[in-house]
């Protein structure tokens, strides 16, 4: 008897022309797409500028795919590096094998980057980017179904993805769809996030480190179903083993960042930025608004403030009675003196 299904594409790539259209890029470059347009949107409602995210998009999704290949190339090297592999493969991300890991380790220290030559809070980006990204994870996860890959046990659930391939050790058959628990989950923990972070005012990376906490949950329970090869450590995939320890450093951090830092910050960007882009000194501005700030009390002081409007009749410099470069002279001493200067002439 048959039994419903979902099914697999024929094949993951198209051909216009000579040029290869690969259904996994494509969904890794929407997903980039929608995480930029999303995390700007609340960057300028935390109070940034358009066009800040996208900017240091530039230096974290490069990095990010490094590390993501990095991850995926050291933890699985037998596909790559064993006898009757060609290395070479390793370079050929459009045929799959992007560790999220990697990708989310390496591509803050190119956000991390980019912050700092913006002159903004790396924490406050990340905060404002984490559900963009894990909804670009959910997007990602169906370039596995476009190669027939990451799929789980044998099943006949309704649901149940239908393998075709029989390519690098593939049996075909009718296994748990994993690819679409993970899209799903990801779906989710990006929403708990925009409202988690609109309930409580998560600031300082606290929204980040939720998103990552709660993928790591999910990852946890889909990694287990799945039946591809992998490491193993006391019975449990490496995979497992990376989900527990990255979900107890992201529950230690919001714990504390709590206690630390609580709130959100209030300002996200300076303003001030030059022309061409750099940064503004964050020093150099609190010394001039310290120097300001003297100043307002200085006048507070002598009850005089200068609102930049000239004096009735005077100039901003004309010297009064009352101010002069030397010491004030009263009208007695001045006749005192023309009377002593008289008499000396006469003696």
């Amino acid at each position: 008897m048959d039994i419903a299904y979902i099914p697999s594409p024929s094949h993951g790539v198209v051909h216009l022309g000579p040029i290869p259209l690969r259904g996994y890029a494509f969904c890794i470059i929407i997903g980039v797409f929608v995480a930029v347009w999303l995390g700007n949107k609340r960057w300028i409602a935390r109070g940034g500028r358009p066009g800040t995210v996208a900017d240091i998009a530039v230096w974290a999704v490069p990095f990010g795919l490094v590390g993501g290949r990095l991850y995926h190339v050291i933890t699985d090297y037998e596909l790559y590096f064993s006898d009757g592999r060609n290395w070479v493969d390793a370079f050929k991300v459009w045929q799959g094998g992007l560790g999220i890991w990697g990708a989310i380790a390496l591509g803050a220290v190119g956000a991390w980057i980019g912050c700092r030559r913006r002159g903004i809070p790396l924490p406050a980006w990340a905060d404002a980017l984490a559900p963009g990204i894990v909804f670009a994870q959910a997007i990602g996860r169906w370039g596995n179904w476009f190669n027939q890959e990451l799929y789980g046990k044998a099943t006949d659930v309704p649901w149940a993805l239908h393998i075709t391939s029989s390519t690098d050790g593939r049996v075909p058959g009718y296994y748990h769809p994993t690819f679409l628990y993970e899209s799903l989950w990801c779906v989710g923990v990006g929403f708990l996030v925009i409202w988690a972070d609109r309930r409580f005012t998560l600031g300082h990376g606290r929204a980040f480190a939720l998103y990552v906490a709660a993928y790591c949950v999910g990852r946890g329970w889909i990694e287990y179903m799945r039946v591809d090869d992998a490491h193993h450590i006391l019975g449990l995939r490496l995979n497992d083993w990376t989900a527990m320890v990255v979900f107890l450093l992201a529950v230690t951090y919001i714990v504390v960042s709590a206690r630390l830092r609580p709130g959100r910050e209030e300002v996200v960007e300076p303003d001030g930025d030059t022309p061409d882009g750099d940064a503004v000194d964050l020093d150099k501005k609190a010394d001039s608004e310290a120097d300001s700030k003297a100043d307002d009390e200085a006048d507070e002081t002598t009850g005089k403030k200068f609102d930049g409007k000239k004096p009735d009749g005077k100039k901003p410099d004309a010297k009064t009675d009352t101010e002069s470069d030397g010491p004030a002279q009263s009208k007695e001493s001045v006749e005192a003196a023309k009377g002593e200067a008289e008499s000396a002439k006469k003696v």
